[in-house]
């Protein structure tokens, strides 16, 4: 959510608006492939960490689109109805934290299976994953709640009639809302940050008294984590990003558009195209079936021309 007005400048689409829809294009398609892979074996969505992994290309596929739909039409600045700039503020604001929250319970699931490995079965089970994926979004959707809750009882009813450039701007009239929501996102921060921590610990502590295959397995559980941990840095930092960009604007206008069109490009398209790196290449049966499911489809196009 770093970037929700506009990467500004001229109308006239330049090389790094173009550089944008490319990127956005190649990660939608590398997800959705993904997603159709994932759908081709029973044991991928009757398994939590694939069933999360799921999640996480879905949450991103989403803010991807709405994120770049906003860029587009705040870079051209078109202006749109209230109740459908509504609608795009929710989506994207929910699926912002939904992702980070995300890869924080495969982590959690990491460590279930790796120091917890009797009790695997019975706490990672598809029911648990439901009930995971139902908290994930409820614990996602409160900075929504508390921002709109807030627009909706000091706005003016005529402000619901208007047509304007969609921001998230827009949804904070006063500026103790931002503050209230920096501090809801530090707290989700800050959590996330010790369940991380907390599960590279111990995952190092069995690591280093295992052996033999124990011993492999449990360091590539490790690695795993890192990469997690990493990758929720990313999405995490771009909830920093406005902080940044509103000190940059104070300095001066053009260095405010660069330093926002960074943010975009690193904080929110990176983070989008990790998860398949992590998950889509790594794991050996996921990308068996997904090299099974390309050859299969060139294969088909092949007969079928």
């Amino acid at each position: 959510m770093a970037l929700n007005n506009s990467l500004t400048g001229a109308r006239k689409v330049d090389n790094r608006m173009l550089l944008v829809q490319v990127l956005v294009g190649i990660f939608l398609c590398i997800n959705i492939f993904l997603i159709a892979t994932f759908f081709t074996k029973d044991l991928f969505y009757t398994t939590m960490r694939y069933i999360l992994f799921a999640v996480t290309l879905l949450s991103d596929c989403l803010v991807l689109f709405i994120t770049n739909i906003m860029v587009i039409l705040s870079y051209f600045n078109v202006s749109i109805h209230m109740c459908l700039c509504l609608i795009l503020y929710i989506v994207m604001s929910l699926y912002t934290f939904v992702t980070p929250f995300t890869l924080t319970a495969m982590t959690l699931e990491r460590y279930v299976a790796i120091c917890m490995p009797l009790r695997h079965a019975e706490l990672c089970t598809t029911r648990g994953s439901l009930h995971l994926i139902l908290i994930i979004h409820s614990i996602s959707s409160v900075p929504c709640i508390l921002t709109l809750s807030i627009f909706f009882a000091t706005a003016g009813h005529m402000l619901y009639t208007q047509d304007r450039v969609c921001s998230v701007e827009m949804f904070l009239l006063y500026s103790w809302q931002g503050h209230l929501r920096s501090a809801v996102c530090q707290l989700f921060f800050l959590v996330m940050s010790i369940i991380i921590v907390f599960s590279y610990v111990e995952i190092m502590k069995v690591a280093k008294a295992a052996s033999g295959e124990d011993k492999k397995s449990t360091w590539k559980g490790l690695r795993t984590v890192i990469i997690h941990a990493f990758q929720l840095l990313l999405c995490l930092i771009q909830l920093w990003c406005p902080f940044i960009e509103t000190a940059m604007l104070k300095i001066d206008f053009m260095l405010y558009n660069h330093v926002r069109y960074i943010n975009y490009i690193i904080f929110i398209l990176t983070p989008r195209c990790l998860s398949p790196l992590i998950y889509g290449l790594r794991d050996e049966l996921f990308f068996q079936s997904l090299k099974n499911y390309a050859l299969r489809g060139l294969y088909n196009k092949h007969f079928s021309n």
